[in-house]
C-alpha cells in the first residue's frame, strides 16, 4: 500500500495598487460572492512570475507586469485538508482591455481602498487578501530574481 502524498495548491496573486486603491475582483465562490486579488492556481510548465500576469489579465482584462515580490503566504483553509501556497506580486498595469471577456465566475474587476478592503473583510475569499495589502503598504519587496525558473 502506497503513501498518500500531500501537496499544497501553488497560487499567485497579484497586488496592484494606483492612487490608494487595490485592484480586486468580485468573483462567485461555493460561499456566494467574494472579494480577492486577481489570482489563481499555477499550471503546469508556467513560471509563477507569468502566472500572475496571465491571471490579471484574465480576471480583470489589466495588463500587470509583476516587478517584485510582496511575499509567501502558506494558508490553510478553514475546515477543508486544502493548503494554499500563495505567491503575491507586485508591479504596474500596462495597459486595459476593456472588450475583453472576463473568467467565468468573475463578476466584475474594481478598484477598493484599504478602508473598503477593511470593511468588506467578511466577504473576502480568504485573510489573505488584506494581509497581502497590507504587507504592500507596509513597504514589503522581494526581488523577483529570489525566484528561479527552470524550463523543462
Amino acid at each position: 500500500m502506497g503513501m498518500e502524498i500531500w501537496k499544497p495548491n501553488v497560487t499567485v496573486a497579484a497586488v496592484v495598487e494606483r492612487d490608494g486603491r487595490f485592484l480586486v475582483v468580485e468573483e462567485e465562490t461555493d460561499d456566494g460572492l467574494r472579494f480577492n486579488q486577481p489570482a489563481g492556481h499555477l499550471e503546469k510548465g508556467e513560471s509563477l512570475v507569468a502566472a500572475a500576469a496571465r491571471e490579471a489579465l484574465e480576471e480583470t482584462a489589466h495588463c500587470f507586469r509583476p516587478e517584485f515580490l510582496v511575499g509567501i503566504y502558506q494558508w490553510p483553509k478553514p475546515g477543508s485538508d486544502i493548503t494554499y501556497l500563495r505567491f503575491a506580486f507586485g508591479g504596474s498595469v500596462e495597459g486595459f482591455e476593456p472588450e475583453r471577456r472576463l473568467d467565468d465566475g468573475i463578476v466584475r474587476a474594481v478598484w477598493l481602498s484599504l478602508d473598503e478592503l477593511r470593511a468588506t473583510r467578511e466577504r473576502h475569499r480568504s485573510l489573505l487578501i488584506l494581509q497581502c495589502c497590507e504587507d504592500y503598504l507596509a513597504g514589503r519587496r522581494f526581488p523577483l530574481d529570489l525566484l528561479r525558473h527552470y524550463d523543462a
